[in-house]
């Protein structure tokens, strides 16, 4: 194994300014440090990160905590984010907390202990005490979601003020009895998206019907059962839906199939995310269209600067917002008819 006095003999200078070298001293010249890095690579020579760790210093990884992969948002970010690191020299640990926080817990005991340079992190909606004390010990930044327990460094989207347009969308097309399936309001962008679901009938002359929302847990499952329970067995059938996740999206649309629904004709559907193939599902899926990748930029730039001042402690408090798109397609259309009817 080629080690750090071998990089050394071959270029002549001290063991220690090898090491000062590979770990961004700033007493090296970048001139030095230029011609070490090129000598190691050209050598093989891989640095002592446990050792540098060890002696008081953080990893040159970033962990993600993120729900899950199967989320084409979570994964677009996670892409880019690890793009933005690899260009500054740092790498990225994904951890998947399938929104346990339990699990959530032993990740952050884990990333902490490893001495990564920060964690960025989707909480879950209920973070546990031990959470926030080990968070409390380092640099993050909440993604997305936000708990007030867990700082006020916050990166993420335009939730109410996106839904609301495109509730407003729907009312400006006719529609009078919409349809909402979203996330609960224990997490607080389910929270938002509902807010903003309302907030357009507030501001109209339409009525705002509460029976024709359901909220739950944001899974598959749970958008096709509450999608058969609006549809199929409420008192007040809906002209038009809207999701507040990718995954009650893909619900719905699973019942639409089965239940051999015809869009937009039957039912006008604005969903949530984008995957590859809402783009040409039945014409095209209006969708809402949060910008995974300029998001992540901005939160992955903005996080690396706080790291090179050497930020350990919570970061200064910030929030950005991100705006989201309405993509109009094919999935949208006037009301045939009053769909209202009632069950004997």
């Amino acid at each position: 194994m080629i080690t750090a006095r071998d990089v050394a003999e071959k270029l002549g200078i001290a063991v220690s300014t090898v090491g000062r070298a590979m770990a961004d001293d700033p007493r090296i010249s970048a001139k030095t440090k230029a011609k070490v890095r090129k000598a190691a690579e050209r050598m093989g020579y891989v640095g002592n990160n446990p050792a540098r760790v060890m002696r008081g210093g953080s990893s040159k990884l970033i962990g993600l905590m993120i729900p899950d992969v199967a989320n084409d948002f979570y994964g677009s970010v996670a892409q880019t984010l690890s793009t933005c690191f690899d260009r500054e020299g740092y790498g990225l640990v994904l951890s998947l907390t399938g929104d346990d926080r339990e699990r959530e817990m032993r990740q952050i005991r884990e990333l902490v202990g490893a001495r990564v340079a920060g964690i960025i992190l989707v909480p879950t909606a209920r973070p546990k005490r031990e959470s926030k004390r080990m968070l409390s010990q380092i640099a993050h930044i909440q993604f997305l979601r936000r708990h007030s327990a867990l700082g006020q460094t916050w990166f993420g989207m335009d939730d109410s003020a996106v839904v609301k347009s495109a509730t407003r969308y729907l009312i400006e097309r006719g529609h009078r009895h919409i349809g909402y399936i979203g996330a609960n309001d224990v997490i607080s962008t389910g929270a938002a998206r509902a807010n903003g679901f309302r907030m357009a009938f507030s501001e109209s002359a339409v009525a705002h019907h509460p029976e024709l929302e359901r909220h739950g847990v944001p899974t598959v499952e749970y958008g096709e059962a509450a999608a058969e329970d609006l549809l199929a067995r409420a008192r007040r059938v809906p002209s038009a839906i809207i999701t507040g996740s990718i995954h009650i999206t893909l619900g719905l649309i699973r019942y639409i199939e089965r239940a051999k629904i015809k869009t937009p004709e039957q039912l006008s559907l604005i969903g949530f995310g984008e995957a590859p193939w809402f783009e040409w599902w039945r014409g095209g899926l209006t969708t809402i269209q949060p910008s995974a990748e300029d998001l992540a930029t901005s939160c992955g730039l903005w996080f690396l600067e706080q790291v090179r001042k050497g930020k350990i402690e919570p970061l200064p408090a910030y929030a950005s917002v991100t705006i989201s798109k309405l993509a109009i397609r094919s999935s949208v259309a006037e009301p045939m008819m009053d769909r209202r009817r009632r069950i004997d």
